[in-house]
């Protein structure tokens, strides 16, 4: 891993280092633009199967942008499967320049009706919210990036690094789409992911708390454990008894603690959100585990917490388990599904190794049951032109707030980029209340309070890293 000093990364991270700056210039047409066109996608239904409709949403993202100026022949739609995935093209003037990718997804998961208050595909504007499906995950965030690439063209702004906006099409899924993208732009100089990180308003005020950059996360692997005997009559019992193994492994598995460990981003991440934390106990655990990985006491803490036990390390537990095949009979199989997210800087085929040695059961079988549907990858390194830029932006748009990094336990399309060589950091401009969140949830909604800040943010922030 690629990662600079401690001094520096303090100083480019340094909450409150950034001056006060005026309020956020307004920008009519773009702000318009953001809700008319989120409305527009999130009324697609863009979820994987049967009437999938990503193809129609990425070609209203098209019609967007060369309405905006960009060639037909610069926004290429790529079928693939029951999906599709989107690569737009605005020149630089330097063609020596690697690109700058802004990236996203279209699809989103599944949203049944008949359990929502509102339809999930139809989109609806209430108390300061939008309410559907995608709204916070991520059609929202890709309509505010796409609006802010045509407000910089509408003012006449020439890129002298060539910028690409690229969204995948089964992110929430397979991720197939999402790593033929990677392949694609594996020639790219940094990605600027608008589906992680984010900013958190405070629940009683809305005002903006903190803003965090994905910098990292955790690799999604599942492992299938099985354990196969010769069967039986049940009024025979016999030593070996295919469940009896299966649960043995699996209460070792589910006790065992993998060692505690801590990267730049995650060391950052605790001392700066320790700062945020209203439990004086649960603030003094970060800050001692920033400052000591060993600290048993303050492992001890974190690991109790939901909140904080998946920043700590990597962590497998079991999410599946089915066994036997008649109620009169000895089981012939037993399986269980074992779901890791696992620290960076491990392999899929290393954990698969340590859980065999975990459950220490003759004869199970640990097989990795992901293929290619994740990928480990490194954090991505603290670039001081990316934090510049980064902290610059949040700056001019939400003036004060103070900027860190942070490691995601869950996956997004920056693994396939990472995985690549290319850095990648979560940085969508969208600030929440964490009562909120109800990304992948029932009554998904963001707050519209966004877009004016959001568009600023945008602007600064592309500007800074192509110009």
């Amino acid at each position: 891993m690629r990662f600079m000093t401690v001094p520096l990364t303090l100083a480019l991270l340094g909450a409150g280092a950034a001056p006060l700056a005026a309020a956020p210039a307004s920008y009519p047409q773009a702000e318009a633009q953001v809700l008319d066109l989120s409305k527009q996608l999130i009324a697609l239904r863009t979820v994987r199967g049967e009437g999938n409709k990503t193809a129609e949403a990425l070609e209203l993202v098209k019609a967007a942008l060369v309405a905006g100026g960009w060639r037909t022949d610069q926004v290429e739609i790529t079928p693939v499967d029951d999906t599709a995935y989107f690569i737009a093209t605005w020149p630089g003037s330097d063609p020596k320049l690697k690109p700058l990718v802004i990236s996203g997804h279209m699809d989103v998961v599944e949203a049944k009706p008949s359990d929502w208050e509102r339809d999930p595909f139809t989109p609806v504007v209430e108390n300061g919210y939008l309410f559907g499906r995608g709204a916070s995950d991520m059609k929202f965030d890709a309509a505010m990036a796409t609006s802010s690439l045509i407000e910089l063209r509408r003012q006449g702004y020439k890129p002298k690094r060539t910028i690409i906006l690229q969204f995948s099409g089964d992110e929430e899924t397979t991720m197939k789409t999402s790593r033929i993208v990677a392949e694609r732009l594996k020639h790219a100089e940094m990605v600027i992911n608008i589906d992680g990180g984010g900013g958190t308003l405070d629940e009683a005020t809305a005002k903006p708390l903190y803003w965090t950059w994905q910098g990292a996360e955790k690799t999604y692997n599942d492992y299938l454990l099985e354990v196969t005997n010769p069967g039986g009559h049940s009024s025979a019992p016999r030593p070996d008894n295919a469940i009896v193994q299966l649960a043995t492994a699996l209460e070792r598995i589910g006790s065992y603690r993998f060692p505690a460990e801590i990267n730049p981003v995650t060391k950052a991440y605790f001392e700066q959100a320790a700062r945020f934390e209203t439990d004086a106990k649960l603030a003094g655990a970060m800050r001692a585990f920033a400052a000591n990985p060993q600290d048993e006491a303050a492992l001890a803490i974190l690991r109790a917490n939901q909140a904080y036990v998946g920043k700590v390390g990597t962590t497998c537990v079991p999410t599946m388990v089915s066994g036997g095949h008649a109620q009169n009979a000895l089981p012939q199989r037993a399986t269980a599904n074992v779901n890791c997210r696992i620290f960076p800087g491990h392999s899929r085929e290393e954990i698969r190794v340590e859980l065999e040695r975990i459950a220490a059961v003759p004869g199970l079988k640990v097989t990795d049951a992901t293929g290619d549907e994740s990928v480990a990858a490194p954090a991505s390194p603290m670039r001081p032109d990316f934090l510049r830029a980064a902290e610059r932006a949040i700056a001019k748009a939400r003036p004060g707030t103070p900027v860190f990094p942070m490691q995601s336990s869950g996956a997004t399309d920056s693994m396939w980029f990472r995985a690549q060589g290319v850095d990648s950091y979560g940085a969508s401009a969208t600030f929440s209340k964490d009562s909120d969140d109800y990304a992948h949830g029932l009554n998904e909604r963001v707050a519209l309070s966004n877009i004016k800040p959001g568009l600023v943010y945008y602007l600064s922030l592309v500007t800074d890293l192509t110009k």
